[in-house]
């Protein structure tokens, strides 16, 4: 996890000269109509209780369990059972700090607007994974992402309530808050080239028929 803390701590040197090339279009995409309250909340639903959810889960699990790196609960089969229960509580709570509660607080939209194959593969990824430290306003302005920053600490605090005691201290603290918001802006690599790669393969599949 370590090395998400050290991308985390790049993006965060960057955020004032992402933030400032907005005027041009050339960094940020105009995001859709803001979302209301339940609208947030639907997206926190969304998120949550969705079968990538489980699989991220028990990624995540088998990530800590072969670096042996916190949640330090042990090895075997009971250990990554309970691995994949914390790192499930964590994506949980990190989606209902981030994407509900402190997305409705600050009146931010933490969705993720796509930039497409328009842009240069290298445009596309440093946008993609800066995402986790910038966002829209709900009025489409571009804003430090506070939701996600403070939602991760706020989730990684929390996990020191089921992580075993040898976990929680406030080094792993830091370090599972760090890697939570680099992790996020790593994930957005999906939605922004997923849809490239379904058109691939529908592309590839057709030609053969």
């Amino acid at each position: 996890m370590r090395w998400l803390l050290y991308a985390f701590c790049s993006l965060l040197a960057w955020t004032p000269h992402i933030l400032a090339q907005s005027a041009d279009g050339s960094v940020a995409t105009p995001a859709p109509a803001a979302p209301s309250v339940s609208e947030k909340w639907n997206l926190f639903a969304t998120e949550t209780f969705a079968p990538l959810t489980l699989g991220a889960g028990a990624f995540n699990a088998a990530f800590s369990q072969a670096t042996r790196s916190a949640p330090l609960y042990g090895s075997g089969l009971g250990a990554y059972s309970q691995r994949f229960g914390a790192a499930v509580g964590d994506i949980v709570s990190q989606n209902f700090f981030g994407d509900f509660l402190l997305a409705s607080a600050f009146h931010e939209d933490t969705r993720y607007v796509r930039r497409g194959p328009e842009y240069a593969l290298r445009t596309r990824i440093a946008y993609a994974i800066s995402r986790s430290l910038v966002t829209h306003t709900d009025a489409g302005r571009l804003t430090f992402n506070w939701s996600n920053v403070l939602g991760s600490g706020m989730s990684a605090g929390l996990s020191n309530a089921y992580y075993p005691p040898v976990s929680r201290t406030p080094r792993v603290t830091v370090v599972n808050w760090g890697g939570a918001v680099a992790g996020s802006g790593f994930a957005n690599l999906f939605p922004e080239f997923w849809p490239d790669f379904r058109a691939w393969v529908r592309r590839h599949v057709s030609s053969r028929r």
